[in-house]
C-alpha cells in the first residue's frame, strides 16, 4: 500500500484546478495511470524546464509502467528538450518505482535524499540549489510524511513541487512510524514561510490538482491537523487507547478503505501527544 491520501477533503478545503497538463510556465505534468484511494488521480509526474532550454529535470517518475515513462520522456522531447536529471520526493514506490527504469530509457542520473534510490554520484539536501539548462530548483526538507521527504521550491513561477507533503486534495498520511507528526508541521510551517518571505503561491503535488492558493493549503493543513489533534486527544480521555479503537471512533463517518492509512496517522499523533505530555503513554 502507497500512503498519501488520508481522507477525502472536508468542507472548507482549498480546491483549484484540473489534474494534468501545463501548470505554470515552467512545469507540465503527465499523470500515471494509478489512481486509488490512496494516490487519488494518480501520481503526478512533473518535467520542469526553463523556457528554451533544450534540458529538462523530471520529478517523481511514478510507478514502474512502461507505457507512462514513454509518455514522460516522449513529452519532454516534443517540447524539444531531453531529460538531463531526475529529482525524487521520496521513496514511496507510486513516486520513485520507475526511476531506474527511466533512468535507462533517458540516460539521467536519479538524485535523492536516500542513497539507496540514487543512480549517479550525486544526492540530494535541505539548501541544495539544482541548476539544469538555467532552470533554478531549490531543494526543502520536508519530513514527516517520510523521513526523506524534500519539497522542491521554484522561485521563478513562484511555485512549490509538494510530493506526498501537501496533496491537492484531501490531507496527507503522517507515514508512522517513519513519519513523525512533529517533523510534519515543522515541515508545513517551512512550507508557509516561503508563501510568505518568497512570494510561494503555486503547489504544485504529488497527486490531485495543483492548486493557486499556497499559503491558504498551508494554513488549512495546519488547521486540519490541530482540530485532529484535539479529537484524539478527547477520544483518549474518553477511554479509546489503542490506534485501532481511536480510529474507529475519530474516522467514524470515514470509507473504512481509508482506515489502514489513518491508523498510521492516529499512531504518529498519539505518538505526538505522549513525547508533549498531552496524554499518557
Amino acid at each position: 500500500m502507497t500512503h498519501s491520501a488520508e481522507l477525502p477533503a472536508e468542507p472548507g478545503a482549498p480546491r483549484d484546478g484540473a489534474v494534468g497538463g501545463p501548470a505554470t510556465e515552467r512545469t507540465v505534468c503527465v499523470l500515471a495511470p494509478n489512481p486509488s484511494a490512496m494516490t487519488l488521480d494518480g501520481t503526478n509526474t512533473w518535467i520542469v524546464s526553463e523556457p528554451g532550454s533544450s534540458l529538462a529535470v523530471v520529478v517523481d517518475p511514478g510507478p514502474l509502467d512502461e507505457g507512462h515513462l514513454r509518455a514522460v520522456a516522449a513529452t519532454a522531447g516534443s517540447a524539444g528538450k531531453r531529460v538531463a536529471l531526475i529529482l525524487l520526493t521520496h521513496g514511496h514506490p507510486d513516486h520513485c518505482e520507475g526511476a531506474a527504469r527511466f533512468a535507462e530509457l533517458t540516460g539521467a542520473p536519479v538524485r535523492a535524499l536516500d542513497p539507496a534510490l540514487r543512480l549517479g554520484d550525486e544526492g540530494l539536501a535541505a539548501g541544495d540549489v539544482v541548476t539544469t539548462g538555467g532552470l533554478e530548483l531549490r531543494v526543502v526538507a520536508a519530513p514527516g510524511h517520510t523521513a526523506d521527504s524534500l519539497c522542491f521550491h521554484l522561485p521563478a513561477d513562484r511555485a512549490v513541487l509538494t510530493g506526498d507533503t501537501v496533496l491537492g486534495r484531501g490531507t496527507t498520511v503522517v507515514a508512522h512510524p517513519e513519519g513523525r507528526l512533529g517533523d510534519y508541521l515543522d515541515s508545513l510551517r517551512r512550507l508557509r514561510a516561503l508563501t510568505v518571505d518568497e512570494g510561494v503561491r503555486t503547489v504544485l503535488p504529488g497527486h490531485g490538482p495543483v492548486l493557486g492558493d499556497a499559503r491558504g493549503v498551508i494554513e488549512y493543513y495546519l488547521a486540519h491537523r490541530a482540530k485532529r489533534l484535539a479529537q484524539i486527544e478527547t477520544a483518549v480521555e474518553a477511554g479509546y487507547r489503542t490506534a485501532p479503537e481511536v480510529v474507529a471512533h475519530v474516522y467514524a463517518d470515514v470509507d473504512r478503505a481509508l482506515w489502514p492509512a489513518a491508523e498510521l496517522s492516529v499512531r504518529a499523533q498519539l505518538e505526538y501527544l505522549g513525547e508533549h505530555g498531552l496524554i499518557e503513554e
